[in-house]
């Protein structure tokens, strides 16, 4: 079964039917007594960093979570909010995020961007595997010369580690648009909006078994 998280930030419905075109089973939970019987996570979301550190703590996901994620490996796979909030702050708020990844999340650099571009950064953008980094297994038929995503966000994840930063995309300038830590997955895009991109690659998430390293937690990466 597959845990979609639901926190007060919108976007479940979306991903609970993508799901379902895939021909999968996935549950609506927020409680941590819903977290029973997970194989897999996801954490969706739009909005405010603040907001959704505040929804997660409100219903007492953070720990439950941590343990499912941390504790016991299970793949996650974090979705515009959701990747921003598995970092360890935003510039948009005060909150702690849940630092799983080693990773600070950052305002679009206007100074970098033409005058012509906004923010926020809305619609479809070519989005690729960064080149060095260390790509998932199974993913790489998601990701076709022609792969586009779509977004909707005025924040992106900056890693301390370049290499975490495995999907890339162009508004301005290069901006992380997916992120990894071993068994966890950021996407700064929404999947269940890409049409047959977002379904290539949820359903390459939902095959992925990633292999825990024994040597490093992503909390203690992110320590």
């Amino acid at each position: 079964m597959i845990a979609i998280i639901d926190y007060g930030a919108g976007n479940i419905r979306s991903v609970l039917n993508m799901l379902k075109a895939l021909g999968l089973k996935g549950r609506i939970v927020d409680s941590p007594a819903g977290l029973e019987g997970a194989s897999r996570i996801i954490l969706p979301g739009v909005g405010h960093f603040d907001h959704g550190m505040a929804g997660l703590a409100e219903r007492g996901l953070i720990d439950p979570l941590s343990d499912k994620v941390l504790g016991e490996g299970l793949p996650c796979l974090g979705i515009c909010l959701g990747a921003q909030l598995i970092a360890r702050g935003s510039q948009e708020g005060v909150r702690p995020g849940l630092g799983w990844v080693p990773a600070d999340v950052v305002a679009f650099d206007r100074a970098r961007m033409g005058a012509h571009l906004k923010v926020p950064h809305m619609g479809w953008a070519e989005t690729w595997a960064a080149p060095g980094s260390i790509l998932p297994e199974g993913f790489a038929p998601a990701l076709p010369e022609d792969a586009r995503f779509y977004y909707v966000h005025s924040f992106h994840l900056s890693c301390d580690d370049p290499q975490t930063a495995v999907l890339r995309a162009h508004h301005g300038y290069e901006f992380a648009a997916g992120v990894r830590q071993g068994n966890i997955l950021g996407a700064q895009f929404h999947p269940e909006k890409s049409h047959r991109f977002g379904k290539a690659f949820l359903k390459a998430f939902t095959e992925w078994t990633p292999e825990r390293s024994p040597e490093r937690s992503p909390a203690e990466a992110g320590a």
